[in-house]
């Protein structure tokens, strides 16, 4: 199902890009993007491409910072019971690993919590609380959640617990009623990063701590960096964007991803089909280690995460790291089934012009994987989508949410707010609870909203192409440039290029499993480029012999390519249009 796309170009001034690569030693592709991403001097690129720890925002700049490090310090020192309240997903667990192991680092413990996502739902539950409060836990510390958590934090307070909130999603008008709230959304926070993940905010308290506990630079610089691996790895599987600090965190995390020491992360990354010293992308760690992180969360439990990350047991590593690869094969098996139900309801043609926001429910349909589904509709169809199953316990419908660039999904919630028992979450990604009775209403609701926000060509996906690129531009050098851009993501997305008036000579060839891929020769003035182009089996008639496009070609690592003695690097082709 092939949705058109609308394509762009970034207008370009060539003198000044022919300038700017001069000046920074760069090819003209690689230059052109950074100018049409606004680095305009050598100056702007250096900063861009060789970010520094010392790049990192002071964290004492987030509003409530003395107040928690103050509490967190007189913890340790009066050897208090801390409890870690973490959440189920990526950045929930990575949060919870970083910080348990600055409070070992300081020469204490703490106790963690980690919801099940099945049974006990997203976000501080009282009953939890009040468990901890008879454990005689006298802090709490929330990670990645709590800044909705109003009730559990009132019901510490009255319990004589005293509370820290580190969070990131967007609060309410009301705030808990917590000892320190660190979260750069908060009103009247002048923290220059409003898109730090959870373990981001974690991080900053864990920078803020080593500060306050004298540490000399040596070991803040080591330590940094040791955190910041688990850091990236929830940043970029949180979909923030990725520049600024975020970037930084991600560059200098994935650096050290190769070279981890962690019994449990060398265990994950075999798993995920890495080989020892690969250095991994942002979208290696996307669709490869991060699913299988997410996938205890989503299929079970989050604690064998979290013991996987603070095992020093290989043995014991390797035993986790082998569940999460299956119950990854699981979680992938059950999201596939559920895509293929919902391409089913939606006919061959898919939602028609009627349709502006989506929603689908079954019953059956498990409630751990809806929110990768609802993405994986959003890909397909660019429309606003929500998923839901059932909470077998309660008999309440329960999911996710996904949104396309133009559509603020939590603002949309807001505006029918009555619906839901409770929601939450971002501009992008949102979970809800509502009565089963209640689905027919949101799918109404939700889609007349969709309808009046959204016109034609928000609902079209968008081209976006950085540069115009003649093939013969394309080798080695000009390539590793190119690459060099990452880490991509939201922000910093993979760049792409422009190719016009290129003649397909020879009929397309299909590989893969299904048969679903197809690799092509490109040729264009005195340059023939070989070219793969993912699941484009169905339109490979846009590529017959004789056919003259345009095409919007990305440039990608190809480590496999690399292991067998030729080019690092391979082309990509996002889209094709006959050319104009």
């Amino acid at each position: 199902m092939h949705t058109a796309a609308r394509w762009t170009l970034c207008p370009i001034d060539e003198n000044e890009t022919a300038a700017l690569a001069r000046k920074c030693g760069l090819q003209a592709p690689a230059a052109r993007v950074l100018w049409t991403r606004g680095f305009r001097t050598p100056q702007e690129v250096d900063h861009f491409l060789h970010p520094r720890l010392t790049d990192l925002a002071d964290p004492f700049a987030l509003l409530g910072m003395d107040e928690a490090v103050e509490r967190v310090r007189r913890a340790v020192t009066a050897k208090e019971r801390i409890l870690l309240y973490g959440d189920y997903d990526v950045d929930g667990v990575s949060s919870v690993v970083i910080l348990r192991k600055m409070i070992e680092l300081m020469g204490h413990h703490a106790d963690i919590h980690v919801p099940d996502r099945l049974k006990d739902g997203y976000g501080m539950q009282v009953s939890v609380v009040e468990q901890a409060a008879r454990n005689g836990v006298s802090l709490i510390i929330s990670v990645d959640t709590g800044i909705r958590a109003i009730e559990a934090v009132k019901a510490a307070r009255e319990l004589g617990v005293d509370v820290v909130i580190t969070d990131h999603h967007l609060p309410e008008e009301e705030l808990p009623p917590a000892v320190a709230i660190l979260n750069p959304n908060r009103p009247g926070c002048q923290y220059p990063n409003k898109n730090l993940c959870g373990a981001g905010v974690t991080f900053k308290l864990i920078q803020a701590l080593m500060d306050r506990e004298n540490w000399p630079p040596d070991r803040i610089v080591r330590f940094s960096d040791s955190f910041l691996v688990m850091a990236a790895i929830a940043t970029v599987a949180d979909v923030v964007p990725l520049t600024g600090e975020n970037r930084s965190i991600v560059k200098r995390g994935l650096d050290g991803l190769s070279k981890t020491r962690n019994p449990g992360l060398r265990a994950l990354l075999a798993a995920s089909g890495v080989e020892p010293g690969e250095v991994l992308s942002a979208t290696d760690v996307g669709f490869r280690v991060s699913p299988r992180i997410n996938a205890a969360g989503r299929m079970d439990n989050a604690r064998d995460v979290i013991e996987l990350f603070l095992t020093s047991d290989e043995d014991r590593a390797r035993a986790i790291a082998s569940r999460l690869d299956e119950l990854n094969t699981e979680r992938q098996r059950t999201g596939e089934a559920i895509v293929k139900a919902i391409l089913e309801e939606c006919g061959e043609e898919g939602p028609g012009p009627g349709r502006a926001g989506l929603v689908f429910y079954s019953p059956g349909w498990h409630r751990g994987v809806v929110g990768i589904v609802a993405n994986r509709i959003v890909e397909l169809f660019h429309r606003p989508a929500i998923v839901l199953g059932r909470d077998e316990n309660t008999g309440l419908a329960q999911g996710s949410g996904r949104s396309i660039p133009g559509f603020h999904l939590l603002d949309a919630l807001g505006e029918m707010a009555d619906i839901f028992h409770r929601f939450g979450g971002h501009r992008q990604a949102v979970g809800v609870t509502l009565d089963e009775s209640r689905v027919e209403e949101l799918k109404q609701r939700f889609n007349d909203h969709a309808a009046a926000m959204l016109n034609a060509e928000d609902l079209a996906p968008e081209r976006a192409c950085d540069a115009e690129l003649g093939l013969d531009e394309l080798n080695d050098t000009s390539a590793g440039e190119i690459l060099n851009l990452a880490p991509f993501g939201l922000g910093n997305r993979a760049p792409l290029f422009l190719a016009r008036g290129v003649e397909i000579r020879q009929a397309p060839e299909t590989f893969g499993k299904e048969r679903e891929h197809v690799r092509v020769r490109l040729h264009q003035r005195e340059r023939t480029l070989f070219a793969k182009a993912w699941r484009f089996a169905p339109r490979k008639d846009e590529l017959k012999p004789g056919a003259r496009v345009d095409v919007a070609l990305s440039v990608d690592a190809d480590p496999f390519s690399a292991k067998r003695g030729y080019a690092p690097w391979s082309a990509t082709i996002r889209d094709v249009r006959p050319a104009e």
